[in-house]
C-alpha cells in the first residue's frame, strides 16, 4: 500500500499579525496578505491529488482549508478538536502586555513550555488530548491516501512532536510560519517528516 500523506498546512498570516499577539481562541480573519499565500500554496498543492482537506474551526484556518480545498476539487471538512490551544487570559496581549501585568510569567511559559498551562486556558496535554486523536482518525480514514490538515502553530507542533515522538518540550523546535507546508507519512505504522516548514510561494 501508499503511504499515508498528510499535508500539515498553517493557517495564512492575519489581520494584525504585525502586532504578534497571543491569538489562540480568538476568531481572527486571515489578511490580504493571508489569503494570496494561501492561494500560492493551493497553486502548488493541485497536482498532488488531495483527497480530503480538514480544517480547524476558527475562521483563519477554515478560509486558508476553503482556499486549499477549492484548488484540490474538494469540500473542506472542520473540526473543532484542531483548534490552536485556548491561551486563557492571555488571549489578545502582546508578550510584552504579558510581563507588564504578570512579571516572569512568559518565562515560565518558554522554560516549562511542555507542561505549562495557559492561565486559565489550556497546556500541551490538552491539545494533544483533543488533536491527536482527530489527526489519527484521519489518518485511518484515508490510509494510502494524501491530504490536507490546515490548523495553527501550537496544533501543528503538537501534532509533529506526538507523530515523531519527541518530548512536547521540544515544541518550538518546529519552525511554523504562516501558510508554511510539513509533510508527513506514514508508512508501516511509522511516522516520518518529509518536509517542514517550507514555504507557500
Amino acid at each position: 500500500m501508499r503511504p499515508t500523506a498528510i499535508y500539515l498546512i498553517r493557517h495564512g498570516s492575519v489581520v494584525g499579525a504585525e502586532t504578534r499577539r497571543f491569538i489562540g481562541h480568538l476568531d481572527v480573519p486571515l489578511s490580504a496578505l493571508g489569503e494570496a499565500q494561501c492561494g500560492a500554496l493551493a497553486e502548488r498543492l493541485r497536482a498532488v491529488g488531495l483527497r480530503a482537506v480538514y480544517t480547524s474551526d476558527l475562521v483563519r484556518a477554515r478560509r486558508s482549508g476553503e482556499i486549499v480545498a477549492a484548488a484540490a476539487g474538494v469540500r473542506p471538512s472542520p473540526l473543532a478538536p484542531l483548534r490552536e490551544m485556548g491561551m486563557g487570559r492571555w488571549e489578545g496581549l502582546t508578550a510584552g502586555e504579558i510581563e507588564a501585568r504578570e512579571p516572569g510569567a512568559l518565562a515560565q511559559w518558554t522554560s516549562r513550555i511542555g507542561e505549562f498551562s495557559f492561565p486559565g486556558g489550556e497546556g500541551v496535554a490538552d491539545l494533544v488530548g483533543r488533536a491527536w486523536p482527530a489527526f489519527e482518525r484521519i489518518a485511518m480514514t484515508h490510509a494510502g491516501e494524501a491530504v490536507a490538515v490546515v490548523a495553527h502553530g501550537g496544533t501543528n507542533r503538537a501534532i509533529l512532536c506526538r507523530a515523531l515522538g519527541l518530548p512536547f518540550d521540544r515544541l518550538l523546535a518546529f519552525g511554523q510560519d504562516y501558510a508554511a507546508l510539513s509533510i508527513l507519512e506514514l508508512r508501516d505504522g511509522r511516522w516520518s517528516l518529509r518536509r517542514l516548514n517550507e514555504p507557500s510561494g
